[in-house]
Parts: structure tokens; sequence; C-alpha cells
């Protein structure tokens, strides 16, 4: 569960405004928003001060006084995730608007920033004292335990579990663990079933953890995988479900699974191509004559070189190869540098797109907000001042009439296509990347005999394993 410490602000709201929603620190501020305010600094400034000067009778940018701290005028919560929680930068944003929506109400005035400079993931969030219609936030002891409270409620409804340790004995099982810890080995039987179902749609492992965690699978990712199901006792290294289910062999599963189908792996002669080829005859031999770990593509079908993760690897490889007609490994290491500058160029245009979409959505949210109320004969208080708030938002964009408001909308909505079709070229230049990254290791491991010897070396060592367990069971 993460950690929420809470900084009352005394003085310098728009320092701790600047300092949150720092781009450096945001991923160019796509992993900031704001409710009942903008997502940036000024315009935020400006609608919390609107609202704090109406309720306390006070200045926003009071001084510290010589005597006391003064009047809180924002409170900074921080919500630290630790690096075991094995949480995206989405994810963690994700969690930040619903805990704020949770624990503050709607008509809080809040900003939110996802931090990602740090070794873990850590939420701020700058909350004004005073809410829309003038209800007060007090930081004390109290209030940061219930908003702890919330914290892990939340943070439980996104598949965050605490860690609890059962103590004593003689503790009522619930049926189906009763029933698994019968069988012995079932519950090790449904998680490969579940991963074996949901590998063909994911596109990589840290996906394929998330859906995991969706059906109700609790996931620690350390040096290896480990996963516990509802109602299981102990956490189970992926590894110890087979050789199919280590955390290599699942990336390959997911990375090389639609290549290779029905595909000639001819080609023109290249050093290249005559390694892979080569490689892959002595791998063949390998699992024929059953001197390599037995690792299956897929394991509903019975083990055969043909049926061979490590065959079917090395052969969707060299498929890439014809296909893009690679002739050596300086050649792929050139596209893997273009590829590089790509991805970059994709991403920051991808970060940039999406911190406008953002910003766009709240202005138009505003704009909406602005008519709507505009519209109505008589507004209470808060009404009123929401209106206020509403009319500083877009004045300082030249939003003045309707027309400007379906003007705005259509420029999110232009916008909202460009993200979607960047967001695809950039999935693609992802993959395409691994997959060069991973033939290059691959053929770096081939050219250097380092290959065929670590397959035989990690048989050699099974074994091994196996008859000191053997000679220990008969021991017992």
């Amino acid at each position: 569960m993460p950690y929420v410490k809470s900084i009352p602000i005394h003085a310098t709201v728009n320092r701790s405004l600047a300092y949150i929603l720092n781009p450096d620190k945001t991923e160019d501020l796509v992993y900031t928003t704001s409710l009942n305010c903008m997502a940036n600094a000024k315009d935020a400034y400006l609608a919390m001060k609107t609202i704090y000067e109406h309720y306390s009778g006070e200045k926003f940018n009071a001084p510290i006084p010589l005597e006391g701290k003064g009047s809180v005028k924002a409170i900074h919560y921080i919500q630290s995730f630790s690096p075991d929680e094995n949480i995206t930068p989405e994810e963690a944003h994700r969690i930040a608007k619903a805990f704020a929506r949770k624990t503050f109400g709607d008509n809080c005035q809040v900003v939110i920033a996802t931090h990602l400079d740090k070794g873990h993931l850590h939420n701020h969030y700058i909350l004004n004292t005073y809410t829309l219609d003038g209800k007060k936030f007090n930081d004390n002891q109290t209030t940061l335990k219930h908003i702890r409270e919330y914290s892990d409620r939340v943070c439980l409804a996104f598949g965050i579990q605490p860690i609890l340790e059962s103590k004593g004995k003689g503790k009522t099982l619930a049926y189906n663990e009763w029933e698994h810890k019968k069988r012995g080995t079932s519950w090790k039987q449904q998680i490969r079933l579940d991963i074996d179902r949901l590998i063909v749609s994911v596109k990589n492992i840290d996906e394929l953890l998330c859906e995991l965690e969706m059906m109700g699978y609790s996931i620690k990712r350390g040096k290896y995988i480990s996963i516990k199901a509802q109602g299981q006792e102990r956490y189970v290294r992926t590894k110890t479900l087979g050789e199919d289910y280590t955390e290599e062999s699942l990336v390959s599963r997911i990375l090389w699974r639609d290549v290779g189908s029905n595909i000639s792996l001819t080609g023109e002669p290249a050093p290249i191509r005559s390694d892979y080829l080569k490689a892959i005859d002595e791998v063949s031999e390998l699992a024929r004559t059953g001197q390599k770990v037995q690792r299956k593509r897929d394991s509903s079908m019975p083990y055969t070189p043909e049926n061979d993760m490590d065959v079917y690897k090395l052969s969707a490889q060299l498929t890439i190869i014809n296909r893009d007609n690679i002739h050596s490994i300086g050649e792929l290491e050139g596209k893997i540098e273009t590829l590089k500058s790509e991805y970059e160029n994709a991403r920051q245009e991808l970060n940039a797109l999406s911190a406008k979409q953002d910003s766009l959505s709240s202005l138009v949210e505003q704009a909406e907000k602005y008519f709507e109320l505009l519209d109505k004969p008589t507004l209470t208080l808060s009404e009123k001042l929401k209106l206020n708030i509403c009319k500083q938002a877009i004045s300082g964009h030249n939003i003045q009439t309707r027309s400007d408001l379906e003007q705005l909308k259509f420029t999110s909505q232009e916008t909202a296509k460009k993200i979607a079709l960047l967001k695809e070229n950039f999935e693609k230049c992802r993959r395409l990347y691994e997959v060069y990254s991973d033939i290059a290791h691959t053929y770096y491991d081939i050219s250097s005999g380092d290959y065929i010897s670590r397959l035989v070396a990690e048989e050699q060592q099974k074994r091994e394993r196996e008859a000191q367990q053997n000679k220990k069971n008969k021991s017992i």
C-alpha cells in the first residue's frame, strides 16, 4: 500500500503548484490533471485564490506572519508507492484521480501530478483548503488518518493488496482453498491455463501481469515473477510452473507468437542467415536427442523439435531477417539506432499532444460549465463562484462565444484523432525495436558460440538438480 503524508502550505502556493507541474517530472505534463481549475500553475493559482479569498476573508498570497505560521492556504499531499507494488505510471495516475474524487469530493479544487523522476512512483495533490461551497479542509493527524484509509480503499479497488500474514492455527479454510490444497498442484495448473489463455492477446509481459491482477491474482516482481491466486496460501514463482513459464519464455512467447507462420525461411545468401540456419539445425538436433531443456511453443501440444520455443524463436527471427532484407549485424544495428531515434521523437510528440489534449478537455469542460451557468436565471453563491472561475479560465484562452466553444471542441476532437494515429505508429515502432534488439542479442550469442553451449548447460544443470533431489528423497 502507498504511504501518504501531508504538508500544510502557509504561503507560496504558486511555487508548490509549479513544482508538482514540472514537465521533467511528469513526462511533459502527460500525468497531470485537475478538478475545478486548470492543470497549469498560473490558472490553478488564480482559481484557488478566488475561492480562498471569498470564504476566508484573507489574502491568498499573504506572507507568513512574524509570529506563528499563519493560515493554511492549501494542503500538499504526497502518495508514494513502493517499487515492489510494480504499477505503471498510467495506473498510478488513474489511482490518483479516483482517490481525489473519493476523498475530497466533486466540489474541491485540486491539482494532481504523478511524478516519475524517482526510484518509485508518487502522486502529488495540491488541495485548496476551501471547496466551492465553502467547506473547509483541515490538516491534522485525525484527517490524515482518514485520508490514508481512503487511499488504502482506493488502492484495494485497483488490485493493490496489503501484505497480510495469518497467525495462529486452526483457521477455517474456504472450500476452494481446501479443495486446491487437497489436490496439491491444481493451483499451478489453473495459473498455467490462465496464462496460456491471456498470452495470445497481450502485447507484453507487463500487460500479461496486469491482466492476471485484474482476474484477482496477486503479483510480486523482483528477481523472479511470483504469483498467487485468490485463496492460495503462498506465492509461487512462475519458473516453477515449468520451462514454458519462466520470464524469458513468457517474453519470447509474446514477442514471437505471430511471426513465422506460413512464411518461407529462404532468402539471399548472407553470413547472418547462414549462421541462423546452422543454429536452427543444431538446436533441433538437441531437442530430438533430449540434450536441451524442453520449452514448448504451444503448451497444449506434445513436445517435439517443431514445438520447441527455442527452435521456433530462431526460425521467427530468421523470418524477420529475410522479410526486412538484413544482410549483416552492422545493418541490423543501424536499423536499431534509427528506430531508437524514431521511437524517441514519437514519444516526445505523443507526450506533447497528450498534454495538449488534457488541457483542451479541461478547457472544454470549463467553457461548457460557464455557458450552462450563464443560461440559468438565478445562481446560488457557489454557482456564482464557479461561474467566475470558469470565466477566468476561458477568457485567458480567448473563448467568448458558443461559436468559440464549438471550435474548441473541434480542435480537441482533431487532436484526439492525431493521438490515436500516433499511438498506433508508436506501438509499431516500439514492437519492431524490441524484435530487432532480441535478434541482435541472439545473434551475438550465436556468433560467439554461447547460444548452443548455454542450452546444453541448462539441461545438464537441470539433470544435476533432479539427481540431487532424488538422492535427498531416498535418504528421507
